[in-house]
């Protein structure tokens, strides 16, 4: 056999041009020339992906901008839906880029980036320079032009942040390519034009228009239009004022500019170019910014609800852009605000010049520090001025708009508090004080040392319509209408008397007004109360023991119905929660005049639960409701049309609280008060008014809390340190003519309407003093009259009685037979019960 042998063989298959080709790169790979040329093509995409590792990575997403919103204020306003205060700590007015007009947006192009239509987001011959120049600078501190487009803009201001470097610049640029392609041109201008920021606190151009030259952007003209253009790079480089010639050259160069550029003719140019600046000094405000307390609890609620920026979700105050309607009434609030002011004054009359401890360094800025110092002078004739310097007999005042004056020693001749010496002499250089204009001079003023605060609240809905916490805000943000608490003396006793009707008694119970003692244990003994004046007046009626206001009388009172069911129903009020002692029926127990006012506001409301608010309603910037104070449903409120059924009413919710009837005794009561008590002051004003004085122990408070059907107002004046204010000190000298005066101007207009009976209620002829049943009299218009009507509970007011003596001599007369027809003429003739009923509306 013949043996046969395989053989395994290898073909590789080879191209001739791919081997050609790969000849031809290694003989041009062995040439120098190449490989340099190789590098060089290398190096930028290397370089590219090593920025993009070190700086790209992290950037944020320019998709972040299609939902961006800028930092809005929040706009307030008033009971009216007027604006009455702003928050905000960047002025800005956002706008659609419709809302810009061209001649705008043509001089920010000329100034900042010509080519921003053509461009993809970067410059590159300027970026490249701009590289450059901060390499030349560095070691020599100047901060060079950063040659950044309009895109790059608005990723440093919205994305990246101010700091100055190489990096930002990188990370800018990186931005900047990925921003042009998410947002359209139109898009990136809007964001521009909202969010820059061009001095005097004007972030944006609408804000900036305003500031400058007090018109929004729609009625800039050229010239106008050219000067805020300027401004983006360093506002206070170009300072109206303080550097105008160079804003006017840098002005007319973006003039020049826009002329350049085909924006405008060079006749356009020349007559803008020959323009002064035309720049306002202060413009006119928009809002007027009432400011107070009232405002400030406002801005407190707001901050504690949403937060001040965005640490409680997109509704900051100061970012958010939040419409806030509020039951702020301006003049019922100008009224509380002048009335306490000068109740204050009126106390502190006569007790010397008081040196309000401030100073400030007169070597820098005098003006602005006077302009920023805590010191509130309140009325709108007084100003805060600083002692610049002072000779002789004369010193020079000056003041924060940088004026000044003379104001001689006979200007200020009243004492110094706790000397005879003249407040001139104790005048220094640097020192702040109060003056008042008085003819072509200034006299020296005195901030009042006592403190107060008064809250005015609308009866039927709780809304508070004005507040006021002290002197001034500006020197004193320290609100004690809503926090300063105070023991309220007499004013807590409309509690102690109304869970007493609650509980069995009527206005006509009688109490004894004498000595009560309690024994509060073998460590502390007897505890003996006693009245104001130290007398006592023996059994007398509820009501008189109310309207004088009788120590004895309340808590012998509130001993009788249980210290557990008075500082029950003060719960309920909302007045506080305080222990069962008998001292708290004398108003001892801590409370704040809103709560109390709100009290007294609940008795008018016939014992329904009011909820103090200041705010009605809050909208975001969208428009949506996202609080509202009433929630009660309200169906075909809102209908386009009229469908011709009765006007939609929202459901009655509130709790009622107090019975209405006792409620009712309770303000009928304290209308004696106004009548003929402690508060008779208020009597002259001429229409149905109910309230209570109070005085606390010391006297350290004095108080008045009352009002009309309508509204109902709470004030108190005190230290803030409590220290006796004197003996005088009264509820019913001190405080409630701080409210007379406020009810002069708030009352002046209004109707004036009677507190309306609740259901039930018996009013029955009395005598006043007495508590008894009266039988052929009628009370008469003098408020000291003998016979009275008083508001009963069914089957609670006084039952006739006969005596029997009386019974025995007349029952004859009674038992004999009448003739019928003598009956029938005495049913004819008209009875006189009837005639009083008739001319008095049959009301009663």
């Amino acid at each position: 056999m013949v043996s046969e042998t395989s053989t395994s063989s290898r073909f590789t298959l080879r191209r001739e041009d791919a081997g050609a080709l790969r000849e031809k790169l290694r003989r041009l790979w062995a040439k120098r020339w190449a490989k340099i040329a190789a590098v060089l093509l290398a190096a930028p995409i290397l370089l590219y992906f090593l920025l993009w590792l070190l700086f790209a990575r992290g950037l944020p997403s320019a998709e972040s901008l299609l939902t961006y919103q800028p930092a809005l204020p929040t706009n307030v306003r008033d009971i009216n839906g007027e604006p009455a205060q702003t928050f905000a700590r960047e002025r800005r007015v956002e706008l659609a880029f419709e809302e810009f007009p061209p001649v705008l947006i043509r001089a920010y192009l000329a100034a900042e980036d010509r080519t921003f239509f053509s461009h993809g987001g970067l410059d590159y011959p300027g970026f490249v320079k701009a590289v450059l120049n901060y390499t030349l600078s560095l070691g020599t501190g100047d901060r060079v032009a950063g040659g950044s487009t309009i895109t790059q803009q608005v990723a440093k201001n919205l994305l990246l942040g101010d700091e100055y470097s190489v990096t930002r610049k990188i990370k800018e640029a990186f931005l900047a390519r990925r921003i042009e392609n998410v947002l359209t041109k139109e898009q990136i201008l809007e964001l521009y034009l909202n969010q820059i920021f061009l001095g005097r606190n004007a972030y944006g151009a609408q804000s900036a228009a305003r500031a400058y030259f007090d018109k929004d952007v729609d009625q800039l003209q050229l010239h106008e239009a050219a000067y805020l253009a300027i401004l983006p790079k360093a506002p206070s480089n170009y300072d109206p004022e303080r550097r105008g010639a160079r804003a006017l050259a840098r002005r007319n160069w973006v003039l020049s500019e826009m002329e350049r550029n085909g924006f405008i003719t060079p006749a356009e140019r020349a007559e803008a170019q020959a323009r002064p600046l035309g720049v306002v000094k202060v413009p006119r405000a928009t809002v007027r910014n009432v400011g107070g307390y009232f405002m400030e609890e406002v801005r407190r609620q707001l901050v504690q609800r949403y937060g001040e920026k965005t640490e409680k979700g997109a509704n900051g105050v100061y970012t958010g852009g939040l419409w806030v309607r509020t039951s702020y009434d301006g003049p019922r609030q100008k009224a509380a605000e002048v009335a306490l002011r000068d109740g204050l004054m009126r106390y502190d009359r006569g007790k010397g010049w008081r040196d309000p401890g401030l100073s400030i360094d007169l070597g820098s800025d005098w003006q602005g520090q006077l302009a920023r110092a805590p010191f509130g002078v309140g009325y709108e004739d007084w100003r805060a001025a600083v002692v610049l310097e002072k000779s002789g007999g004369m010193a020079t005042i000056g003041f924060a708009d940088g004026t000044q004056a003379d104001l001689p020693s006979y200007a200020a001749s009243m004492p110094k508090r706790g000397s005879a010496t003249a407040a001139f002499n104790f005048l220094r250089p640097g020192m702040v004080i109060a003056v008042k204009r008085e003819g072509a001079g200034y006299v020296l003023r005195s901030i009042p040392e006592i403190k107060g605060g008064m809250v005015v609240e609308e009866v039927a809905s709780g809304r508070i319509l004005a507040m006021q916490g002290g002197f001034d805000a500006r020197g004193d943000d320290f609100n004690r209408a809503t926090q300063a608490l105070r023991q309220p003396g007499s004013t807590f006793k409309p509690v102690v008397y109304s869970a007493a009707l609650d509980n069995g008694m009527t206005p006509a119970s009688i109490i004894v007004d004498g000595p009560f003692c309690v024994w509060q244990g073998a460590g502390l003994g007897n505890k003996c109360f006693r009245n104001f004046s130290g007398g006592n007046a023996g059994p007398q009626t509820m009501r008189w023991g109310l309207e004088q206001s009788r120590n004895l009388m309340t808590v012998r009172a509130a001993n009788q119905t249980g210290m557990d069911k008075v500082t029950k129903l003060a719960r309920t009020l909302g007045v506080g929660d305080y222990p069962n002692y008998l001292s708290i029926a004398l108003g001892a127990g801590d409370t704040t005049v809103i709560k109390m006012t709100n009290a007294f506001a609940m008795l008018a409301n016939q014992g329904k639960e009011l909820k103090p608010t200041l705010i009605d309603y809050i909208q975001d910037r969208s428009g949506k409701v996202i609080y509202r104070a009433d929630t009660r449903p309200c169906e075909r409120c809102n209908m386009r049309d009229w469908d011709g059924r009765p006007m939609p009413r929202p459901p009655l919710r509130t709790k009622q609280l107090l019975d209405p009837m006792t409620a009712y005794q309770m303000v009928h009561i304290l209308e004696g008060v106004v009548q003929r008590g402690t508060a008779q002051v208020l009597r002259d004003l001429g229409r149905p008014l109910f309230g209570k004085t109070g005085t606390s122990t010391g006297p350290t408070n004095v108080w008045f809390i009352g009002g009309s059907a309508d509204i109902v107002a709470g004030v108190y004046m005190g230290f803030d340190q409590p220290r006796p204010m004197g003996g005088y000190a009264q509820g019913g000298t001190l405080a409630a003519p701080i409210f007379k005066q406020f009810a002069q101007a708030a009352f002046k207009d209004m109707p004036v309407v009677p507190f309306r009976a609740p259901a039930g209620i018996r009013m029955v002829r009395i005598d006043r003093r007495s508590g008894r049943k009266v039988f052929g009299e009628w009370p008469s218009a003098d408020p000291k009259a003998a016979v009275i009507w008083e508001a009963f509970k069914p089957e609670s007011e006084p039952r006739r009685s006969i005596r029997r003596d009386y019974a025995a001599k007349d029952l004859p007369a009674i038992a004999k037979p009448r003739p019928r027809r003598a009956a029938a003429v005495r049913r004819a003739e008209p009875r006189p019960e009837s005639d009083f009923l008739q001319r008095e509306g049959g009301i009663y």
